[in-house]
């Protein structure tokens, strides 16, 4: 935010508002991480997937809440994980970690490039175009595989932080 006064800008950075709304945004999130590493809920969530292409296929409002519920509540549905030395679980994690601290690394290009292939499967189904849609999700939930090793290893090397 920023105010004039006379021919002065003052630039004020945050508020403890702000300060106080992220705090709890954090702790959401931290809530919601450690329900969503359990490997039922990474491994559910990653083979709902190819889901989301079905409203977008068959053009149903209804179809997209019901997928966007699932995809909602999947990260909450099932409880904490009794360890975390499932590869899931430790993916999830450091995808949590890497969230934080926003790093231009090679995760962020596959990241990047699952986005881009999901994109395409949404185009090819909108287009009822079965094999190119196929291909795409494909190629999106293996780069999401390939992402998920480069959080495990982004948490192993961490640690608990």
């Amino acid at each position: 935010m920023w105010t004039v006064e006379g021919s002065m800008i003052h630039v004020q950075r945050t508020s403890a508002r702000h300060h106080e709304d992220m705090a709890g945004w954090r702790q959401v999130k931290r809530a919601v991480f450690a329900r969503h590493c359990n490997p039922w809920s990474a491994w559910t969530r990653w083979a709902s997937a190819p889901l989301v292409l079905v409203p977008v296929w068959r053009r149903s409002w209804r179809d997209a809440a019901l997928v966007g519920v699932w995809m909602a509540v999947n990260p909450i549905v099932f409880g904490k994980p009794a360890h975390e030395r499932a590869w899931a679980t430790r993916a999830v994690l450091g995808e949590e970690q890497w969230i934080e601290d926003r790093p231009m690394d090679a995760a962020m290009a596959v990241n990047v490039g699952a986005s881009v292939a999901g994109v395409a499967a949404m185009i090819a189904a909108r287009k009822r175009r079965a094999a190119p849609a196929a291909v795409s999700m494909a190629t999106m939930m293996a780069l999401l595989l390939w992402y998920w090793e480069l959080m495990a290893r982004y948490h192993d090397e961490r640690g608990d932080r």
